[in-house]
């Protein structure tokens, strides 16, 4: 019980980001039609007056667009591109001194070495554990995944015949790999398998 109620408040989370990944947009399209009626002069437009105010509208837009990625997909990548615009508009916008300008630099290269060889697959993964008795049907409905199945088959039963085509010994531990979710032998009992975890990609 206590799972599903933990999959509905994150499915409400969700819900709640959208709607605030919404306002946001609607608010970048203003903005958005605000720049382009300054820069053609259209109706009474007026809010940049030098281009360094346009260049620091667009990258304020830019941000905040990446803000939207990064409310609906929830990964890494997108708060490094957040990162990365922040500390760009900072360098190219405020002018400071060249001390300031070298480290803003060094942060930009800090960000792409992270992103080459820290960041990994499971870094942008959710799990959640099953009976193995679950039926996939059910499965799929809770965790929005497209696990493969025939008839009503069990979780247990598709995570035996994967184990099966791939040679893969029966233990706790154990994994089956699928192209974007992967399940985990989580307990046994007895020598059968009675948990699953089944961890999903979010990328």
């Amino acid at each position: 019980m206590k799972k599903y109620i933990k999959v509905g408040l994150v499915q409400a989370a969700n819900i709640l980001e959208l709607f605030i990944a919404g306002i946001l947009a609607l608010g970048v399209l203003f903005f958005t039609s605000q720049l382009v009626g300054s820069l053609f002069q259209i109706g009474n437009f007026e809010a940049f007056h030098t281009a360094e105010e346009l260049l620091a509208g667009a990258f304020t837009l830019v941000i905040g667009i990446e803000l939207i990625h990064m409310l609906c997909e929830h990964s890494p990548g997108t708060v490094f591109q957040v990162l990365l615009f922040a500390i760009a508009r900072q360098i190219v916008i405020d002018h400071e001194r060249a001390i300031d300008n070298l480290i803003g630099v060094a942060a930009i290269a800090i960000l792409f070495a992270t992103r080459k060889y820290l960041f990994c697959h499971f870094d942008e993964s959710e799990s959640i554990i099953f009976r193995a008795s679950q039926k996939v049907t059910v499965v799929n409905k809770i965790i929005h995944t497209q696990i493969p199945y025939h008839d009503d088959e069990t979780l247990g039963d598709v995570l035996l015949r994967k184990f099966e085509d791939d040679q893969i010994h029966l233990a706790v531990g154990a994994c089956a790999y699928f192209s974007n979710f992967t399940l985990r032998v989580a307990k046994m009992h007895e020598g059968k398998v009675s948990r699953i975890e089944v961890i999903r990609s979010i990328r």
